[in-house]
């Protein structure tokens, strides 16, 4: 299109072990399957890895956020996103 971007990556990754109970939960919870990390440089050339929170997920579908699917998704996520900002 013509535009310019700095350099940016979006990941999506699904467990079908884990949002398939989560669905059940709460069917809707679909719409923000699978989960999507976003990472990008700023204008300062420093990498940002982004991404919303699980909690926030539960919440905006009315899944309770002690759910036990909640606490694995974050753990997931949590490893994910902490390996991919590990310092080689």
């Amino acid at each position: 299109v013509g535009e310019e971007l700095r350099a940016t990556q979006i990941l999506m990754f699904g467990n079908p072990k884990l949002g398939t109970p989560l669905m059940q939960a709460q069917q809707s919870a679909g719409l923000d399957l699978p989960l999507r990390v976003v990472s990008f440089e700023d204008a300062d050339g420093k990498v940002n890895v982004v991404y919303h929170a699980p909690a926030e997920l539960a919440a905006a579908h009315g899944v309770a956020a002690d759910a036990p699917v909640m606490a694995k998704m974050t753990g997931a996520l949590g490893k994910l996103t902490n390996k991919a900002i590990a310092a080689d």
